[in-house]
């Protein structure tokens, strides 16, 4: 079995298109020197007496959150625009967020993006970027041969 390194999963946004547009995605690379992935799940536990009595643990919904950070880079135009979204609320902090992972599956979909930080730090470290990206609902997921599922 062959180990995949993260870099090889590419991380792309956009301002969320107006009507039949299509989204103009920006690669998020330049300067990120991590990109997570947190599950925020909702989660219930039964115990039937069809069982022993030990609870069964349902999960009713599941939010995907990807927390980044790195180095801000003034020149890159998928960094400007997260700087842009700095004091943002409401719909305008909503964007288009695309990964595709290194088995060619690519996951797109609406998101939010929270905790975002463009300054900041001691004085002899690089300006920093981080914030969060969750998607608003399951991505649409298509796979390298191009079928859809989710």
């Amino acid at each position: 079995m062959a180990k995949v390194k993260n870099v090889t999963t590419e991380h792309y946004i956009a301002e969320v298109p107006k009507g039949s547009e299509q989204a103009d995605y920006l690669r998020l690379a330049a300067g990120i020197l991590e990109v997570g992935s947190e599950n925020d799940e909702t989660t219930e536990e039964f115990a039937y007496y069809d069982g022993d009595g030990t609870p069964e643990t349902e999960v009713l919904s599941i939010k995907k959150n990807h927390p980044f950070n790195g180095h801000f880079i003034d020149s890159d135009p998928a960094q400007k625009l997260i700087e842009e979204k700095e004091f943002a609320t409401g719909d305008d902090r909503k964007i288009m967020y695309k990964q595709v992972r290194s088995d060619g599956k690519t996951l797109e979909g609406e998101a939010t993006l929270t905790d975002v930080n463009v300054t900041g730090g001691p004085a002899e470290e690089y300006r920093p970027i981080s914030g969060t990206i969750s998607w608003n609902s399951i991505p649409k997921v298509v796979t390298g041969g191009g079928e859809s599922g989710e």
